[in-house]
């Protein structure tokens, strides 16, 4: 049985990723801090490079999903950013280098790279400019882990944003919804104008599959649906869905300095190298999310 060795197995994003990569026929090993049940898993501070070192010795993963990462805009200390997303990253390749080298590599990166490009359908060729610490980190992540490309099978992938049942409810299509679910008579949002390109989590984490079992290696990807949706054209859904209107409430300390107005990506890359691109509307991934 081959092995996958999966960092974030416990987030959103990593028990979609824990049950695709089962269903392919993989034994799954998560590695992190914690030990959540169910899965085998290496407890393990990725930010100590001698722990992780250590600890990897332990496995001869044949795939590597790296997940882990600071992924909340409005998390707290900047500082914790770069730690856990560049140190931490730096850290399992160099361990992966020193102790076994995988067929292939997935290190999660963020569409957030691309700042506040307004206007713009957005390619891999275009210059990042990060407008916060998150995609600031993640920027600094992508430019670490290319100088591993000559000696890694990496492929890095810059999804876009993404969603479906089980998504925390600080994020805002979850927050949403389980408004709704709740039969809540209002609720506090921050800017409802801006236009995210949204994805199914499932839809992503298929392109992920399909990444790791293609040949593709040293290259960044676009993962997208190349459509945009704003918040209150998501309020507007849900309205329908639930069979009620919600009052929205626009609240200033909502509202993020140097937030990214529209954020659509170009998946033609992706549609080229596997394929494949998400394609499920907003409207069927809503629906999923408020019956399920």
């Amino acid at each position: 049985m081959p092995i996958a060795l999966v960092t974030g197995a416990a987030g959103f994003t990593g028990r979609y990723v824990v049950s695709a990569l089962a269903r392919r026929g993989y034994r799954v090993i998560g590695i992190g801090l914690g030990a959540p049940s169910g899965n085998d898993w290496i407890a393990c501070d990725l930010t100590n490079e001698a722990e992780t070192k250590d600890k990897l010795r332990a496995v001869e993963p044949d795939v590597v999903v790296h997940l882990a990462a600071l992924a909340f805009v409005g998390e707290g200390n900047p500082e914790d950013f770069y730690r856990v997303n560049v140190v931490g990253t730096t850290n399992l390749l160099d361990a992966l280098a020193a102790n076994h080298i995988p067929a292939r590599i997935l290190v999660a990166s963020s569409a957030n790279v691309y700042g506040n490009i307004s206007g713009h359908e957005l390619s891999e060729d275009i210059c990042p400019a990060p407008v916060n610490h998150y995609a600031a980190s993640k920027l600094a992540m992508e430019h670490m882990v290319r100088t591993w490309f000559d000696r890694l099978p990496i492929v890095v992938t810059r999804p876009f944003n993404y969603t479906g049942p089980g998504q925390d409810e600080r994020f805002v299509v979850p927050k949403i919804v389980n408004h709704y679910k709740r039969r809540a008579s209002s609720i506090r949002l921050g800017d409802t104008s801006v236009e995210r390109d949204f994805s199914d989590v499932a839809d992503v984490v298929e392109a992920y599959m399909r990444l790791l079992e293609s040949d593709v290696r040293s290259e960044i990807v676009n993962i997208c649906s190349g459509k945009t949706v704003s918040v209150a054209t998501i309020i507007e859904e849900m309205n329908n869905i639930a069979g009620y209107e919600m009052e929205v409430e626009v609240k200033q300390d909502l509202l993020r300095k140097n937030d990214i107005t529209r954020l659509v990506g170009n998946n033609q890359k992706l549609q080229r190298l596997i394929g494949f691109v998400p394609s499920l509307p907003i409207k069927e991934i809503l629906r999923r999310m408020y019956f399920e």
